[in-house]
C-alpha cells in the first residue's frame, strides 16, 4: 500500500500562495505575531479588524502553514477543552461556559469562511466515535448521556447500527455527534486566511526565524536571523516548535504524529465504505485512529502512534509508523484491499499535560503566548487568538476569566528524565488499552494531580 506513496503532506502538494520573502533588514511593528499557523494567522486578521491602523507584521520560520496548521486531519470541533468529558472534569464549575464560548467559535469560523468566500471544503457534520473494544461500548452509552445532558445533539448506535452506517467488522458500537464540528481542507482555510490577511494589510516575512526576545524601553526587540524587528507588542504563536520565550518550552510536549493518504477511491470502492455522511470518525482508545473522506474521495487515516523522541527530535518520516498505519486501515477497511497510498506525512502536536492550550504574558505585558493545543488547534487556535489579543490589551473579557487562560498547566520535567517518563506514561496507556481500559497505578496517580492522561 505504501510502497509509492510519497514522503510529503499531501494538504501541502498542490498549487498555492507564491511565496513571502525573509526579513533582510530593520523594521518596526505595532504587533509582531511570531508564527504562521492558524494561531497567529487568526491573530493577524482580527487584529487588523479590530484597529486597522495597527501595523501588523507576522514572521514564520518556514512558510506559511509549514506546521501542525498544514500537516492535521481536517478535524475541526467546537471544544477548546479537547472535548467534553475532559472539560467538564477539569473545571466543571466553567464546563458550561466553556462550551458556551467553544460553540460561538465554531460558529464564527464558519461565518468568516462564508464572508470570505474560502474554498475550504468546510462541512460541520459532526463526527463518529467508534468503539473497537467492549470496555469502550459502556463509555460510550455513558458520554451519550453526558452530551445530551450539556445540550448536544448524541446518539448511541449499537454494533449493527454502526456497521450498517459505516461498514467496519471491528465496530461495536458508536456514537454519533452532529453539530460539534466537523471537516476542513486545513491547508485551504489557511490560504484563505492568508489572503484576507494581506487584503486587511498585514505584512509576511516567510523563512524568517527569530533568535531571542528582549525587553527595550517601551517595546521589545525580537531579532531573527538576518534583520531585527522593534515591535510594540509581540503574540508568540510557536506551538509545538522552540518558543523565543525558552521557558515556554518547559509546558510544551512535541509529539510526533502519523498519516496516510490514499488515491481517491473508485465507485466500488467508495460504495463498499457505506459512510453516507461522510463524517469523520476516531476510535475510543487511548492509542487512537482518526480517519475522514476529502472532497475527492480519498481516504485520510491517521493516529495511533504518538511519538516522543528524546530533546524533541524526529522526524516527518517514520516507516514503522507507516506501515502500521497501512496494516491498521486495513484491518479497519478490508474491503479496500489493494488501495493505494500517494501520500505519507508525520507532524508535531504541541501537547501540554493537561491536553489543553496555555496563555500568559512576559516583559511587562508587552508579550503573549498562546500554544499547546495538543490535536484540536484547527478551532480553538482562534479562541486561542482572541485571548492573547485580550492580554496584551489588558481587557477583563470572558475569555480571560476562565481558569484554563489564568493557570498555567504542570510543566513537564526536563531531560534527560522526560523521555523516560513519557514513554513510561505511553506503556501504561497501551496497557489500559489491552486490559479493557482499567487504569494502573501510574496513570491514577496522574490522574490524582491533575495529569491531562485521562482524556
Amino acid at each position: 500500500m505504501i510502497t509509492d506513496a510519497l514522503p510529503r503532506v499531501f494538504w501541502t502538494d498542490r498549487p498555492g500562495p507564491a511565496a513571502y520573502p525573509a526579513l533582510t533588514e530593520a523594521t518596526t511593528a505595532d504587533l509582531l505575531i511570531v508564527g504562521g499557523g492558524f494561531t497567529g494567522l487568526w491573530a493577524a486578521v482580527l487584529a487588523k479588524q479590530e484597529n486597522p491602523a495597527c501595523d501588523v507584521v507576522l514572521v514564520e520560520a518556514e512558510r506559511i502553514a509549514f506546521g501542525a496548521t498544514g500537516r492535521n486531519g481536517g478535524f475541526i470541533a467546537d471544544s477548546i477543552t479537547h472535548g467534553l468529558t475532559h472539560g467538564a472534569h477539569r473545571w466543571p464549575g466553567e464546563i458550561d461556559l466553556l462550551l458556551a464560548i467553544g460553540r460561538e467559535n465554531l460558529a464564527a469560523i464558519a461565518a468568516f469562511v462564508a464572508e470570505n468566500n474560502i474554498d475550504a471544503d468546510l462541512r460541520l457534520c459532526g463526527k463518529t466515535t467508534a468503539a473497537v473494544a467492549p470496555h469502550q461500548v459502556a463509555e460510550l452509552r455513558a458520554a451519550e448521556k453526558r452530551h445530551r445532558d450539556h445540550g448536544e445533539d448524541a446518539t448511541f448506535l449499537d454494533a449493527g447500527e454502526m456497521r450498517t452506517d459505516v461498514h467496519s467488522p471491528t465496530y461495536l458500537g458508536g456514537l454519533r455527534l452532529r453539530g460539534t464540528g466537523g471537516l476542513v481542507d486545513p491547508v485551504k482555510l489557511a490560504w484563505g486566511m492568508l489572503r484576507v490577511a494581506e487584503d486587511l494589510g498585514v505584512r509576511f516575512y516567510e523563512h524568517t526565524r527569530v533568535t531571542g526576545m528582549e525587553r527595550s524601553g517601551s517595546s521589545v526587540r525580537v531579532p531573527t536571523v538576518h534583520g531585527m524587528i522593534n515591535a510594540g507588542q509581540v503574540l508568540v504563536a510557536t506551538n509545538a516548535f522552540p518558543s523565543p520565550l525558552r521557558r515556554l518550552n518547559n509546558f510544551v510536549l512535541p509529539v510526533w504524529d502519523y498519516v496516510l493518504m490514499t488515491e481517491p477511491l473508485d465507485a466500488g470502492q467508495r460504495a463498499s465504505l457505506g459512510w453516507a455522511e461522510a463524517q469523520g470518525i476516531t476510535d475510543g482508545g487511548n492509542q487512537f485512529h482518526y480517519y475522514r473522506l476529502t472532497a475527492d474521495d480519498r481516504l485520510l487515516f491517521g493516529g495511533y502512534d504518538a511519538v516522543y523522541n528524546f530533546r524533541g527530535g524526529g522526524s516527518d518520516q517514520r516507516p514503522e509508523s507507516h506501515a502500521l498505519l497501512a496494516r491498521h486501515l486495513l484491518e479497519t477497511f478490508p474491503q479496500l484491499e489493494g488501495v493505494r497510498a500517494t501520500h505519507r506525512w508525520g507532524g508535531l502536536i504541541d501537547s501540554t499535560s493537561r491536553f489543553t492550550p496555555f496563555f500568559g504574558t512576559a516583559m511587562g505585558g508587552r508579550v503573549a503566548y498562546a500554544l499547546g493545543y495538543t490535536g484540536l488547534g484547527v478551532g480553538a487556535s482562534r479562541f486561542g487568538a482572541l485571548a492573547g489579543l485580550d492580554l496584551l490589551a489588558r481587557r477583563e473579557t470572558r475569555r480571560t476569566g476562565l481558569k484554563m487562560v489564568r493557570r498555567p498547566p504542570v510543566p513537564f520535567p526536563p531531560e534527560p528524565i522526560r523521555w523516560p517518563v513519557v514513554e513510561f506514561t505511553r506503556r501504561a496507556l497501551a496497557r489500559a488499552d489491552a486490559n479493557e481500559g482499567r487504569r494502573g497505578p501510574w496513570l491514577r496517580l496522574l490522574d490524582r494531580f491533575g495529569i491531562g492522561f485521562d482524556s
